[in-house]
């Protein structure tokens, strides 16, 4: 074939279709992308307000009952009874930390289809052996 020659017609459709099916896959991927990123932003902003809710519940929870409790010590016990807040609550801390940490560790991949899709794409293009 002669450098200087015209390309063929049917070369340059078969080059066309092929542009054309990569741009299109491009596309659906980079799509599917995009609504995953919106559900993951909407899951955390939900997660978000769930745990300020409970947490700020929690913390008012705790308070008035610890002043509670403290109050009918006040005369008898008061320093045993602050020092034994101290130690449940940071036993308490230590086990919701471990239990978050676990929480997060099975929690899935983000962007899980969209990798999976590509690395199907992948798959389809790699030559046979």
């Amino acid at each position: 074939m002669d450098v200087g020659a015209p390309v063929s017609g049917g070369l340059l459709s078969s080059l066309r279709g092929l542009i054309d099916n990569v741009l299109g896959s491009a596309q659906s991927r980079l799509e599917l992308l995009a609504v995953e990123l919106h559900e993951e932003k909407y899951r955390l902003i939900q997660i978000f307000i769930w745990i300020s809710a409970a947490v700020f519940s929690a913390v008012l929870a705790i308070t008035f009952a610890s002043v509670a409790i403290v109050y009918l010590f006040w005369e008898s016990a008061r320093l045993q009874v602050l020092c034994g807040f101290a130690v449940f609550y940071c036993g308490a801390f230590l086990v919701i930390a471990r239990n978050f940490r676990r929480f997060v560790a099975r929690q899935p991949k983000p962007f899980e289809g969209t990798l999976a899709e590509l690395k199907n794409d992948r798959a389809c293009i790699r030559p046979e052996s």
